[in-house]
């Protein structure tokens, strides 16, 4: 069945006081361009074991960013031009070749860096067509509340207070964002010479971003642009009738606020794109 040649997101994270829940609802049957990956360090890798080898090796900035990793998990949400099977398997291609360079960050460093991105920029660069390029929003939420995040054509997450009852707005300064995986490559490669002229130019170093959850019950959604871009006739759905939502179920777990959305995204009108929505609430 085509629906097998996405892997599975990986487990959902778990970390105190912050519960995460989400999904895709595909377009064009079961598989489309949207993906989800979840990184719970300490599921997917044996940090316990890895923090031993680094502290052997005499290499404590190692062992303390696997500490701190131990205390975060990961979130990517992939975004492929297109809605297609072959979409599906770019997707695929993206999620081995992420996790692939997730185990040799950690080994090398500890913990994910933008190196990994820019790697990954310049091979998809190298493999893919002009006409394909992959939307990427990477990021880690800690225990402490704290988001940091990287963001590659995508849009940017969008953060509903509690307190305020409302989307909150972000500063600019926050909001630094890049072009789609594949685009451009870096300016400033060491493989300069090997890739040659780039038709769309090139791109600075990734920059990551960095937000914080400040009050119980606040809500982090991250979402494709088939979310932002939901529209029934003229009338949008974000971001005033999601909203609306979030306030009447703002009280309930991650995974009762995604289903809300998700069927209300429904009855507003039918998708006409991948939608993709996580849910990251901070609990106390």
């Amino acid at each position: 069945m085509a629906v097998e040649l996405l892997p599975r997101p990986g487990e959902l994270p778990q970390l105190q006081s912050i519960d995460v829940f989400g999904g895709t609802l595909p377009y064009s049957g079961e598989v489309g361009g949207d993906h989800i990956i979840y990184v719970d360090f300490k599921q997917r890798f044996d940090l316990r074991a890895r923090i031993a080898r680094a502290e052997a090796e005499g290499r404590p900035d190692i062992a303390d960013n696997l500490r701190r990793c131990a205390r975060s998990a990961g979130i990517a949400l992939v975004d492929v031009s297109g809605h297609r099977v072959s979409d599906a398997l770019l997707a695929a291609v993206f999620h081995q070749a992420f996790l692939v360079g997730a185990a040799y960050e950690l080994d090398a460093s500890g913990q994910i860096t933008r190196h990994l991105f820019e790697n990954l920029n310049t091979r998809f660069h190298q493999s893919s067509g002009a006409h394909k390029f992959i939307s990427l929003l990477y990021g880690e939420i800690s225990e402490d509340s704290t988001f940091r995040f990287l963001a590659a054509g995508h849009p940017f997450p969008a953060v509903f207070s509690n307190r305020h009852d409302r989307f909150m707005d972000v500063s600019p300064e926050l909001c630094r964002s890049f072009p789609p995986l594949g685009i451009q490559p870096l300016f400033d490669t060491i493989d300069r010479e090997v890739l040659g002229d780039s038709v769309l130019g090139f791109k600075d170093l990734y920059q990551t971003n960095e937000w914080t959850l400040m009050g119980a019950g606040d809500i982090l959604l991250l979402h494709t642009d088939g979310l932002t871009e939901h529209q029934a006739g003229v009338e949008s759905y974000f971001p005033h009738r999601l909203e609306n939502v979030l306030r009447r179920v703002k009280h309930q777990s991650a995974r009762e606020i995604y289903e809300a959305v998700k069927d209300d995204l429904v009855r507003f009108a039918p998708p006409t794109d991948d939608v993709s929505l996580v849910v990251v609430k901070k609990l106390v």
